[in-house]
């Protein structure tokens, strides 16, 4: 499918996630690793240039999707697949309780 995502990070552009045919990659945003004031979104993802890949969505992602009736409520509201981590990250987590939101690339 090929969907991506720009990650926010206290209103800041943090990176993009994007999903492959190979699963998953984030990469930094140059100028986010530049500010000395940037932290990292978490101890799996520290700042660096490097790109990070996974064959899962990565854990840290993967935490920020709702569980239980509020899982329960999107699935049924926006007729989600539990199984589409990344459509669920799409869907439920633009406006996320605390520093990080995920907004869709179209």
């Amino acid at each position: 499918m090929n969907r991506k995502a720009k990650i926010f990070f206290n209103d800041k552009l943090a990176g993009v996630l994007m999903e492959t045919e190979r699963g998953y990659t984030f990469e930094y945003n140059e100028k986010y690793l530049l500010n000395p004031e940037a932290s990292a979104l978490s101890f799996t993802l520290p700042l660096s240039k490097k790109m990070y890949e996974s064959y899962v969505l990565f854990a840290f992602f993967d935490g920020l999707i709702p569980e239980g009736w509020l899982l329960n409520i999107a699935e049924q509201n926006w007729k989600l697949n539990h199984k589409d981590r990344m459509g669920m990250l799409l869907a439920c987590c633009n406006d996320c309780i605390g520093a990080v939101s995920v907004v869709e690339v179209k």
